[in-house]
């Protein structure tokens, strides 16, 4: 029966061959849609945007269809070879409809096989416009149909944009069409960098997407690969020798080569960007260079998912997990992460949320929370840059004020007061009283000042307890001000996008780096920094040092809300400025003493630890910086016989030194006046 259908319509395409021939040398502009009944035009397909990770493996498509269309001639002349090879051997030869291989199918039926004699130029028509004709019918007028349109297109298109057209018109599973899309997936790269072996790997393809899948089932796609190669020596598109070294090439997708990696929440956050921007990244058919950083990105999501399992299995842990949540449910722990790097603002690494599938809300950018203690750096920066020196002594102890009819005490989180501390101990064992003392004496307007200028949206209430954290922010910005101290006193706005290219390759759009004003003198922000240093080493995020070696310098805060519903960790290093958050959707306390340095820091030294792109090399304090051996606890200058325990250097910003005794370090910050200020 199926020879019958492939011989009834024989000998109306030998019929009109001749003519068909001879018009389909004769080039004509592909319009833009068909009309009803004309299913021999080329449309142009839907166009899907690429994004790609700053090393251009594929990381997202926007689009309703995951596809980017390319010109033929950018494209190495062995890839559109490798399907005429194996589609469509006599391409060049036919007018759209292969006699010869009808001929040979029909003898192979004949025989029980099942060869199809279906062209490239068949293939096509069927593909882009299946509401006129349906390859899933087998009847034997659908065939008719599709060989008369088969030659019609062949009579107003060249044999290079019939091609052109299948190449961008084909599947090739996982929702990917045109072999734009294909080779970004499967190889990471552009068709224009394509081997010959990847061109025989996605050649192979057509006839099965999901059978041969080189993921998947790399052996099969490897077998069908190395047969696709002979067939191009066999027909003079490669050499002997060319076909020898394709086959002796190893098969390595973008997964094999650790290029592949899932970054919904940031796809997202690229997109609405560019929209905001009046890009039209739905049906552009754009391609996107991020800054995304695929090896950092994969650690990222990796620590987050198992840090927030490790929580959901400790004793006691009352909320449902994850693994036990109702079906549907999203109320369960959640978490994001965020990692830049301070030189350039580049976003390398950005995780919204647990399951993408489950919530699309990207906590990481659009999230609002209370930072806790992760506030207090811009507190103890706006205190240095009054010449507060990082050794003078302030009471950790009971404070009432009072604002707006209402009376404020802060405490601790352990309850307890320990009295007078320097500003490095009581900045690593994160005092709540020693905080709310400088916000009150600096004044709640000049330190919303700091944080605004270095980059902090969010409204802050001016009340005593935004020292601690009470007003909310968003976690990339917040990861951004922390970028004022990598960098020495300059903000950098976080970047999203590299450029922008339209199909035809030009640059539309180019995401520049941009730094905001200075916030802070250079001075300040070592200093500051210097006294993060203090909660990695011995305060409240030693966690950190679990991971990262000693020789890499890192400074950081903890942060932790009242009843413990939410924790977070914002680290510094040379190389990233990185912050994680955990909570609930809906906030509320996520277990018994719950805190950044047990939750949040583990995934930061984690995440930066498997990524492997930290460097050791002390930092370089700038001009205007000086340096002092001190008393630990006193915060006076050591003296001869002071033990190597009780010593530590502490750096000052020039003018505030004691050599010089231009302060007295014993000054005590208590609830009335601040004596010597």
């Amino acid at each position: 029966m199926r020879a019958l259908r492939l011989l009834a319509p024989v000998l109306l395409a030998a019929a009109a061959g001749p003519r068909a021939r001879l018009a389909a040398q004769q080039p004509a502009a592909p319009p833009a849609a068909a009309a009803p009944g004309e299913p021999w035009r080329i449309i142009r397909p839907a166009q899907s945007t690429l994004v790609l990770a700053r090393d251009g493996s594929l990381i997202g498509e926007i689009g309703r269809e995951w596809r980017t269309s390319v010109p033929i001639g950018s494209l190495p002349r062995y890839v559109p070879q490798a399907f005429v090879a194996v589609e469509d051997r006599r391409f060049y030869q036919h007018d759209g409809v292969d006699l010869v291989g009808i001929a040979a199918a029909i003898k192979d039926n004949l025989l029980g096989g099942s060869r199809g004699a279906s062209t490239i130029t068949q293939q096509l028509v069927g593909n882009m416009h299946p509401d006129i004709i349906d390859r899933t019918d087998r009847s034997l007028s659908r065939k008719v149909r599709e060989q008369a349109a088969a030659r019609e297109m062949e009579k107003h298109y060249t044999k290079a944009q019939i091609l052109e057209a299948y190449l961008n018109q084909i599947a090739f599973g996982r929702g990917f069409y045109g072999i734009e899309a294909a080779a970004r997936h499967y190889f990471g790269k552009s068709a224009s960098r394509l081997s010959i072996a990847e061109a025989a790997s996605l050649a192979a393809m057509p006839k099965g997407p999901a059978i041969y899948d080189p993921v998947r089932f790399p052996d099969r796609n490897r077998n069908r690969r190395d047969a696709i190669i002979g067939l191009m020596a066999e027909q003079g598109f490669i050499s002997a020798e060319q076909a020898r070294a394709a086959k002796a090439e190893p098969l390595r997708t973008a997964r094999d080569l650790g290029m592949s990696v899932a970054a919904p929440y940031f796809v997202d956050a690229v997109r609405a960007r560019l929209e905001r921007a009046g890009v039209p990244v739905t049906d552009g058919g754009y391609v996107i260079t991020t800054t995304l950083d695929p090896a950092l990105q994969r650690e990222a999501a990796k620590a987050l998912v198992d840090g927030t399992a490790a929580v959901e299995a400790r004793p006691g842990y009352r909320h449902p997990t994850f693994a036990t949540k109702p079906r549907g449910s999203t109320d369960y722990l959640q978490g994001a992460v965020v990692a830049l790097d301070p030189q350039t603002g580049d976003v390398r690494a950005l995780v919204g949320g647990r399951n993408y599938q489950e919530s699309q809300f990207n906590r990481a950018v659009n999230g609002v929370r209370q930072p806790g203690s992760t506030f207090k750096p811009i507190v103890y920066a706006r205190a240095l840059m009054d010449s507060v020196p990082p050794n003078a002594l302030v009471e950790d102890a009971p404070l009432e004020l009072a604002y707006d009819r209402q009376v404020y005490r802060p405490k601790n989180a352990d309850g307890e007061f320990l009295g007078p501390l320097t500003l490095r101990t009581a900045l690593a064992k994160s005092r709540n009283p020693v905080a709310v003392r400088l916000w009150d004496r600096l004044g709640a307007d000049s330190v919303i000042a700091l944080a605004q200028r270095m980059g902090l949206s969010a409204p802050i209430a001016p009340y005593p307890s935004s020292a601690i954290g009470a007003s909310v922010v968003r976690p990339l910005d917040l990861v951004a001000a922390f970028t004022t101290f990598a960098n020495l006193g300059t903000p950098v706005e976080p970047r999203f996008v590299i450029r922008v290219e339209d199909p035809a390759g030009r640059v539309v759009m180019a995401e520049a780096v941009r730094f905001r004003a200075a916030a802070m003198d250079s001075s300040v922000a070592f200093v500051a920094r210097e006294l993060m240093r203090e909660a990695v080493e011995s305060g409240t995020a030693t966690a950190v040092r679990r991971y990262i070696p000693a020789g890499v310098p890192v400074a950081g805060k903890t942060g932790t809300t009242d009843d413990n519903t939410d924790v977070w960790f914002v680290g510094v290093t040379s190389q990233l400025v990185a912050g994680v958050w955990l909570g609930f959707d809906r906030p509320r306390p996520i277990t018994p003493g719950a805190a950044g340095g047990t939750l949040a820091a583990p995934i930061f030294g984690q995440m930066l630890a498997r990524w492997g792109g930290l460097a050791p090399g002390e930092w370089v304090p700038p001009r205007g910086v000086v340096g002092a051996e001190l008393e630990r606890d006193t915060g006076r200058l050591a003296e001869d016989d002071t033990p190597p325990e009780r010593r530590y250097h502490e750096w000052f910003i020039a003018g505030t030194e004691p050599p010089a005794l231009r302060i007295d370090a014993r000054r005590l910050f208590r609830a009335g006046a601040i004596v010597g200020w």
